[in-house]
């Protein structure tokens, strides 16, 4: 058995803080070592002494688990569905402010040895209440829709995080829409703030995905405004604009003149807008948006200084780490992301470089100079040649 002596209280009562190891039994415990030392003036023959059992807590409730198991001295039942669950309204309303107001607040409930509740699955229900007793939840793609919605109705904030930070770790350009919505409508709002912000940072990925596709008219313009988008064009998002309005062409042509007013145009080339104007099939069909483009264009032609704001992508600090020289040039090229503090490996440089140097613009690194240096076998007596082009350097 570790014990732990800790300071006198403002009571003068001594405090003594101490935890049984795996082989210690909680019915008779050991008693303290007779040499002790206090803190803090205390005399150590005069006074309380306080103990902390570190596992009481734990071995409590795993009693308690035990015993609802066995319908021991269980005083609810819960029906959910067809299912019947037994627990003590004590756990419940400790662990649960929904079943705290149910048992203590006046309600009919209050006085009622069977619940019926609504709103949840038995399954869900299940893992609730073995959370609520030991303090372990198994979160899965296959239960997490179902866990969420309850926990939230019950209010049990540490299951609510617990399937927060696992929807968070499955973000991906497939369902961070879904995510981003399924985190709102649970009022989830740091999950939803991460999720946008993982839509803005990867659209280019997330337009090509089934559920941009799927968004209603109104969801899209919200989108397309932000300020945030990271794209390295706006023709990017005039062609996701375009492949949204073609997957349902008969219904949502008639929406297109709405939603390119939030693409911001302006920013298209020349070219670009000219080939639309004559190519465009869609365009073809509304009248209002080939104006539109025609008089975009026209401004352009003639360089007028346009209002409308430059998008100001919200994207990660990545530090680039290019070529170098270990006994010849290296051709590596590497990032570091600043907010996560993790290293990813990128393409390498088509030529071995070093000291080079190096820019990023728009979604391409680009290097710059540099030398090639490469080690043409010979150690001869501490003598190495190295090759630069075609001058030949003997160190």
């Amino acid at each position: 058995m570790d014990w732990v002596h800790n300071d006198c209280n403002m009571d003068g009562e001594e405090d003594i803080n101490y935890m049984c190891s795996s082989d210690c039994s909680s019915s008779s415990p050991r008693k303290p070592s007779q040499s002790r030392t206090t803190s803090g003036g205390c005399n150590s023959d005069i006074g309380d002494m306080s103990f902390t059992m570190f596992e009481y807590i734990k071995d409590a409730m795993k009693a308690m688990d035990m015993m609802r198991s066995h319908n021991m001295l269980t005083d609810i039942i819960l029906e959910v569905g067809s299912e019947l669950f037994h627990a003590h309204r004590v756990v419940l309303a400790a662990a649960s402010p929904y079943f705290k107001a149910m048992f203590t607040g006046g309600l009919k409930e209050s006085e009622m040895h069977r619940v019926k509740l609504q709103g949840v699955s038995p399954t869900a229900m299940n893992r609730l209440i073995q959370f609520m007793y030991t303090g372990r939840i198994k979160v899965t793609e296959n239960t997490v829709c179902q866990l969420l919605p309850a926990a939230t109705m019950f209010q049990v904030t540490n299951v609510i995080q617990a399937c927060c930070d696992f929807l968070e770790r499955q973000l991906d350009p497939s369902n961070a829409i879904g995510i981003a919505n399924f985190a709102e409508q649970h009022g989830c709002n740091e999950l939803c703030r991460k999720a946008n912000q993982y839509i803005e940072r990867n659209f280019s990925q997330i337009c090509q995905e089934e559920e941009f596709l799927q968004l209603n008219a109104m969801q899209l313009v919200t989108l397309i405004k932000k300020d945030e988008l990271n794209v390295q064009e706006e023709k990017e998002v005039y062609n996701a604009v375009l492949k949204w309005v073609k997957y349902d062409e008969d219904s949502r042509h008639q929406k297109m003149e709405h939603i390119l007013c939030a693409v911001r145009c302006q920013f298209l080339t020349p070219k670009f807008l000219n080939d639309q104007l004559a190519k465009c099939d869609v365009l073809k069909k509304t009248p209002a948006c080939r104006e539109y483009l025609a008089r975009i264009f026209k401004d352009l032609t003639l360089h007028k200084r346009t209002i409308v704001k430059q998008r100001t992508p919200n994207t990660p600090r990545i530090i680039y780490i290019a070529g170098g020289y270990f006994r010849q040039s290296l051709n590596v090229l590497e990032g570091y992301n600043v907010d996560d503090k993790t290293w990813f490996q990128l393409d390498s440089l088509t030529v071995p470089r070093s000291g080079l140097g190096g820019a990023f613009l728009k979604g391409t690194f680009y290097a710059v100079g540099g030398s090639m240096l490469s080690v043409a076998e010979t150690t001869r007596q501490g003598i190495i040649t190295i090759q630069t082009g075609s001058i030949d350097t003997t160190l």
